[in-house]
């Protein structure tokens, strides 16, 4: 089944969609969960969590912002960081009591703007980049995936892929200069 009819079960909420959803782009949501959680039960959970934000948001999802792949890409890999930090907020406070509402602190409408600004400046710069160095970026600080998996799979050593995003940080850093201080 291809995309644009999954896209369409899921808006129609045909439980049909909901299936094919999973059945195709699994695999893609764990390799992009794999690097953020550790533990395989956590995984899983947040691979339901992250099928389950597909179906209610599926509303949202605008074709023209970009493709059904990086909305999925994106939601799922936001729905990974956020178990992260949960599970990392349980640890360290060993208290489940918590609801969701009372752990996120909310920001003032200027810090907000400010925050909004930093991301769009370094997404300028991130984008001006060339396209392999952009790869690497995006594995590894938006990803998060581990040096030596992006090493492997771009076919470097972990040795040049740590010096390549070295490089790719001291350009980032000229090019952006005191921006986003």
């Amino acid at each position: 089944m291809d995309e644009r009819e999954i896209i369409r079960l899921l808006l129609a909420r045909d439980e049909a969609g909901a299936e094919a959803l999973s059945r195709r782009f699994s695999p893609l949501m764990r390799y992009i969960i794999a690097p953020i959680l550790s533990d395989a039960r956590d995984r899983e959970e947040c691979l339901n969590d992250a099928l389950l934000l597909v179906w209610q948001k599926i509303d949202a999802y605008d074709e023209g912002r970009g493709s059904f792949t990086a909305w999925l890409t994106a939601l799922t890999r936001n729905a990974a960081l956020t178990r992260a930090r949960k599970l990392r907020r349980a640890a360290e406070t060993s208290d489940f009591s918590e609801t969701e509402e009372e752990a996120l602190p909310e920001t003032a409408p200027e810090e907000a703007v400010l925050a909004a600004e930093r991301r769009r400046i370094l997404l300028d710069a991130v984008a001006s980049l060339p396209k392999s160095e952009r790869d690497l970026f995006w594995r590894k600080y938006y990803y998060c995936q581990p040096t030596e998996q992006i090493a492997a799979e771009v076919g470097l050593t972990v040795r040049a892929a740590e010096g390549r995003l070295y490089r790719i940080r001291k350009k980032l850093r000229k090019r952006l200069g005191g921006e986003l201080e």
